[in-house]
């Protein structure tokens, strides 16, 4: 973790078994193809995997290792969206702004 927070780790390896179901479990895979300093909607991943916005923003809220699986990536069409992690949305406008993916707070 603390190679991550020093912005040297971009990518974790490690095994996951996060608990969900299979649109759960379909999210998390999408959220960990997200690259380092990248974003997708809500709206993107629901088109992605057939699905509306709330589902995956139930996925992204469910998600037991957030940092891991960034869902932190996740954004609003018109903003950041929420975040489930400690600290919500203000931990999220940090990492994104530790990894650069959100211009608007750089």
């Amino acid at each position: 973790m603390t190679a991550y927070l020093a912005g040297d780790l971009k990518q974790f390896d490690l095994p996951l078994a996060p608990k969900g179901g299979e649109l759960h479990q379909a999210v998390f895979k999408a959220m960990l193809a997200i690259p380092y300093g990248g974003t997708r909607t809500y709206g993107d991943l629901a088109k992605e995997l057939n699905t509306y916005g709330q589902p995956i923003g139930q996925a992204c809220g469910a998600n037991p290792i957030p940092i891991v699986i960034p869902c932190h990536r996740i954004l609003s069409a018109n903003g950041l969206g929420g975040y489930s992690g400690d600290g919500g949305t203000e931990t999220k406008i940090a990492l994104l702004k530790l990894e650069g993916g959100y211009p608007f707070l750089v």
